[in-house]
C-alpha cells in the first residue's frame, strides 16, 4: 500500500470549511483525499502549527522550506516529494500513485441527461 503525506501550512482545520471564508480548493483536496483512502491508499496530513516533528524528520521536507515558506503544501508519495506549492488535483493523485481505477469508479456523464432544450442549457454557458 502506497503512503500519501501532505505537508501544509499553520491552519485552523484541514477541511477549508472553518472561519467565515471557506477555501473551495480544501474542500475539493479533502474529498480528493477521502477518495484516495478508499481506494487503498494510506493518507497522512500534517499541519506546520500542530505536527511540526513531522516537518523536521522529512529532510526533503526541511529543504524546501528552506527556499521558502511558499513551498507548502507538500505532498509525497512513500517519501518521494510529488507536488510542491500548491494541492494536487484527483488526476495528478491517481497518476503520482500509480492507482488503476476500475471504470466502474469513474464518473459517468450521460450526454442528454439535463432536461434542457438544445441551446438552452445553462450548463454550456
Amino acid at each position: 500500500m502506497s503512503k500519501l503525506e501532505v505537508f501544509e501550512p499553520a491552519m485552523c482545520c484541514t477541511t477549508g470549511v472553518c472561519g467565515v471564508d471557506v477555501d473551495p480548493t480544501l474542500v475539493q483536496f479533502s474529498a480528493d483525499l477521502q477518495w484516495i483512502a478508499e481506494h487503498g491508499v494510506d493518507v497522512v496530513r500534517h499541519r506546520l502549527g500542530h505536527d511540526a516533528a513531522f516537518f523536521a524528520a522529512n529532510p526533503e521536507v526541511v529543504r524546501e522550506l528552506h527556499a521558502g515558506m511558499d513551498r507548502l503544501p507538500i505532498a509525497t508519495v512513500d517519501g518521494r516529494i510529488i507536488c510542491v506549492g500548491v494541492y494536487p488535483s484527483r488526476a495528478q493523485l491517481i497518476q503520482k500513485l500509480g492507482l488503476k481505477i476500475p471504470a466502474a469508479d469513474k464518473p459517468h456523464i450521460k450526454a442528454g441527461a439535463c432536461s434542457c432544450k438544445p441551446g438552452e442549457c445553462s450548463a454550456a454557458q
